[in-house]
């Protein structure tokens, strides 16, 4: 979806690419509730109106939901901010033989990776006097995110609605050079083999990528910050329902896990 130059990141200091990452888990959180509603995965009576970047947004009032999409969006933002992430996805499947339907991506290849904990947290009382001087526009990275949110809800209530009874998962797809997320306890698990890009020992590319169309949704750029989002239309094959084990840069955060 990207070229490959866009694989480097860019150096940010560690106050401002602290405050981008908020920005963009932020971003995630309120886009998954949002997509959650329009695509119809629970009833519209379960969720309220709220409001976020002054528009009218939709958020789950189920408290395991929003459990699950805080816990969920957490996890991904660590893998965001170890550098290790290439991409984020809501996938939806279908209820039986878990087909993918659509994947919504939001493909971060040039976000910033961050200093360690330690670091950042040596370097937090300098945080607010280097936030004044960091250069950032933040009404130009609200604006931003603003129009993006925009664009996913027009596009995620205006297409025709996914075949009841979907679920979803959130997945992570790594660098190529990142470290898989199996440590204990292992918040991640490998996705499905339709659903992993070529790798080094494994040069096909998996039968859900690319779908049966892909739509540019919008790309968000406000200073340093810079991802992209896109919607794939799943190809529903016959391989989708096929499942197995294989080494792994895609890991997916399912609302069992």
């Amino acid at each position: 979806m990207s070229t490959a130059a866009a694989e480097e990141t860019t150096p940010v200091p560690t106050p401002e690419a602290s405050a981008l990452l908020a920005s963009l888990t932020s971003f995630l959180t309120i886009t998954i509730h949002t997509l959650l509603h329009h695509r119809r995965l629970y009833p519209p009576e379960t969720f309220l109106l709220a409001r976020a970047y002054n528009l009218p947004v939709r958020q789950s009032r189920h408290p395991g939901v929003c459990a699950w999409v805080r816990d969920a969006v957490a996890a991904a933002g660590t893998q965001i901010r170890a550098g290790s992430a290439r991409g984020v996805a809501l996938v939806l499947h279908e209820p039986r033989g878990f087909a993918v339907v659509e994947r919504w991506v939001f493909e971060l290849r040039g976000f910033p990776k961050l200093p360690e904990e330690g670091s950042r947290r040596q370097r937090q009382g300098d945080q607010e006097e280097d936030a004044r001087e960091d250069g950032v526009n933040w009404a130009d990275v609200n604006e931003a995110l603003r129009g993006a949110l925009r664009r996913v809800a027009y596009l995620g209530e205006s297409i025709p609605p996914p075949p009841g009874g979907c679920t979803f998962s959130l997945a992570v797809e790594l660098r190529d050079e990142a470290q898989p997320p199996i440590q204990h306890p292992q918040l991640w698990i490998p996705s499905e083999p339709s659903l992993q890009p070529p790798t080094a020992s494994n040069p096909d590319t998996g039968s859900a990528l690319g779908g049966a169309s892909t739509t540019p949704i919008r790309s968000v750029q406000a200073g340093p910050l810079f991802f992209e989002c896109w919607f794939v239309q799943g190809k529903r094959t016959p391989e989708d329902h096929i499942r197995g084990t294989q080494h792994s840069d895609i890991y997916n955060k399912t609302p069992s896990s």
